[in-house]
């Protein structure tokens, strides 16, 4: 500057990014830790997905990254990441590097180490922060961007900002999500338990939008616009029908997925006994 003085820069937290998570990585995510090395406290990887126009980064899938890290030095294995990245990029071309993961409670010491790394593959990488712990059946999931803060023309360190992440999950993928939630399971639920738990929680949805309405009718909660058109959209997709006719096809559509079932077992059991049966004839 003119007057000789060195002015320390902090860039605004402000980014205008948001990422939207599909449950696909995070099952990834947490595949890759129970399978991690026993000397090594967290995993890494590379995210994959695109950006829009918007700022709206979609992270749609994800690999692991072996590495060595201690207090203040962090081996990341490239030969792997852009080995792994190649042949991504042969399966689905637009599928790109957006950010890495990395599994913990937040931003740990060597992170700063990791996000220059890929600041040098894609501008501005996404750090997304997966708690595998699972207190209290409650993931923790965070996604952040960094910023440098410099003194003149030298770089101090890496600021991380915390940016809106959106998980969006169909029926099935809730179920799955609510199971990898619990730490200790005794079994996986079968359809008819996964059903059974999707109807729980879609009458529990009901029941606290009937009291929404009905504490807006008694005054009690103020009437919120958005909310109104958002539950005058829903109600509008429903199909007009009589309760006797919803009753016939939610029934023959259970029928049918007993059915399939009942299929689906017949057809484990008459493979089991082949195998059996070969195996027999081959030691006679």
């Amino acid at each position: 500057m003119a007057n000789g003085q060195t002015v320390l820069q902090i860039p605004s937290s402000s980014t205008g990014l948001t990422a939207r998570l599909h449950p696909t990585v995070l099952f990834n995510i947490c595949d890759s830790f129970v399978r991690r090395n026993d000397q090594s406290d967290r995993v890494i990887g590379t995210l994959l997905g695109s950006i829009s126009a918007d700022g709206t980064v979609d992270i749609r899938n994800s690999y692991s990254v072996p590495h060595n890290e201690s207090s203040d030095q962090v081996a990341v294995d490239i030969d792997y990441h852009r080995t792994m990245y190649d042949l991504h990029q042969r399966v689905n071309p637009k599928e790109v590097i957006i950010g890495w993961y990395s599994t913990g409670a937040g931003v740990s010491g060597s992170s700063a180490l990791i996000q220059d790394f890929y600041a040098r593959e894609v501008t501005n990488p996404v750090h997304l922060t997966v708690d595998t712990s699972f207190l209290n059946e409650q993931a923790t999931i965070k996604a952040y961007v960094s910023t440098t803060i410099s003194l003149g023309d030298r770089q101090l360190a890496a600021q991380f900002h915390e940016i809106p992440l959106d998980l969006r999950m169909v029926e099935a993928e809730r179920v799955g999500y609510d199971v990898l939630k619990k730490t200790i399971v005794d079994k996986l639920p079968n359809d008819l338990e996964g059903l059974e738990a999707t109807m729980q929680g879609l009458h529990a949805l009901i029941e606290d939008v009937f009291k929404y309405v009905d504490d807006v009718v008694r005054g009690q909660v103020a009437p919120d616009q958005t909310v109104g058109r958002y539950l005058m959209d829903t109600m509008a997709t429903i199909p007009k029908m009589s309760p006797d006719a919803f009753d016939k096809l939610f029934n023959d559509s259970i029928q049918d997925l007993l059915l399939v079932n009942y299929l689906a077992g017949l057809t484990r059991t008459q493979l089991c006994l082949a195998e059996k049966l070969n195996t027999v004839a081959q030691i006679l």
